[in-house]
């Protein structure tokens, strides 16, 4: 006997899968990292990233262009700073013509529309590669919240639409807010890293900043006393519903693939619009996989994508923005 519902009827043509098909890609759902290095006419391609590239501010502007162009409306920038310039403050973060800010600045001249959210963290200023201040071996959680909300004013004052703590320390969305509202910048977002876990894929996008942690008696050798340890999932939702209370008006789950079930978690306990952050480590073993001949590169690409925003995000940070946006036309 037949079954009375045959449910390859629903998938026997591409015109009826794409007519019933629960979730799409668009390039709007995409938020596009770009790294900024100081110079002209600068692209170089990052070693462990294949095919993607540190940016003098003049490629900054072109690329933007080009991002628009592609339906591509929302950038993330992070800014590669001489190390000459880092010390254990942050002091160069705050600097009002240091190159975050111009990059702000460029991209808001090229493209006024295009939405630019900013990196809020010491780590690319930071001669010990952290996230915060060090003393003693420990990471100053309040002396860096101070540090974190004055940067976020600078570049709120120089054209970002959201400034985007990737930090991880406590209670710094509370700090961060209050100071915008001070200041009056009433109309700068907060994009919190929320959920950012302790993660061993984040290694090429260090290369890129050569923001590592360095290895001292004097610091902390990895990140683990402030990003969260892989194995939990509930303190992911504490984190998250703090950061809303705090005014965080996004919240991101970071890494992407391996946290799937955390970003659907989320979903579900919280109302506030969700990125996702498919990073570096994710870029690349695709990249490596692809050209080894192992994996199909677009179709696997894509299916990433999809899983990420099947699994409740409404932002995906993707260093495959331009690649999926040109093959969803």
């Amino acid at each position: 006997m037949y079954p009375l519902r045959r449910n390859r009827i629903l998938r026997s043509n591409p015109s009826i899968r794409k007519m019933v098909r629960e979730t799409s890609l668009h390039p709007e759902d995409f938020l596009v990292p770009l790294f900024v290095v100081e110079g002209n006419g600068v692209k170089e391609e990052i070693p462990s990233m294949p095919s993607y590239y540190r940016l003098s501010l003049d490629n900054l502007e072109k690329e933007v262009k080009e991002l628009w162009k592609m339906g591509l409306c929302s950038v993330l920038l992070f800014v590669k700073i001489p190390e000459n310039l880092k010390d254990n403050t942050g002091a160069e973060a705050l600097n009002t013509h240091g190159l975050m800010q111009r990059a702000i600045k460029t991209v808001k001249s090229a493209c006024p529309d295009m939405l630019v959210m900013t990196d809020v963290a010491l780590d690319p200023y930071s001669s010990f590669g952290h996230d915060g201040i060090v003393a003693k071996g420990q990471i100053l959680n309040d002396a860096t919240n101070e540090v974190l909300a004055e940067m976020s004013i600078s570049h709120a004052l120089a054209g970002a639409d959201f400034v985007a703590p990737s930090d991880m320390m406590d209670g710094r969305i509370r700090i961060i807010r209050e100071a915008l509202e001070d200041e009056e910048l009433t109309n700068t977002g907060i994009m919190s890293y929320a959920a950012k876990y302790a993660s061993g894929f984040y290694g090429p996008f260090r290369d890129a900043l050569e923001s590592a942690p360095v290895s001292t008696e004097d610091a902390p050798p990895d990140k683990q006393t402030y990003q969260m340890d892989p194995g939990n999932r509930l303190e992911a939702i504490k984190e998250a519903e703090m950061d809303i209370d705090e005014g965080a008006d996004i919240i991101m789950v970071k890494p992407g693939l391996c946290y799937l079930d955390i970003v659907r978690d989320l979903r579900e306990a919280v109302e506030v619009p969700l990125a996702v952050y498919q990073v570096s480590g994710e870029y690349a073993m695709l990249k490596a996989a692809a050209e080894k001949g192992w994996l199909d590169h677009d179709s696997v690409m894509l299916e990433q994508l999809i899983s990420i925003k099947r699994a409740g995000a409404n932002i995906i940070a993707t260093y495959f923005a331009k690649e999926a946006a040109s093959l969803l036309g």
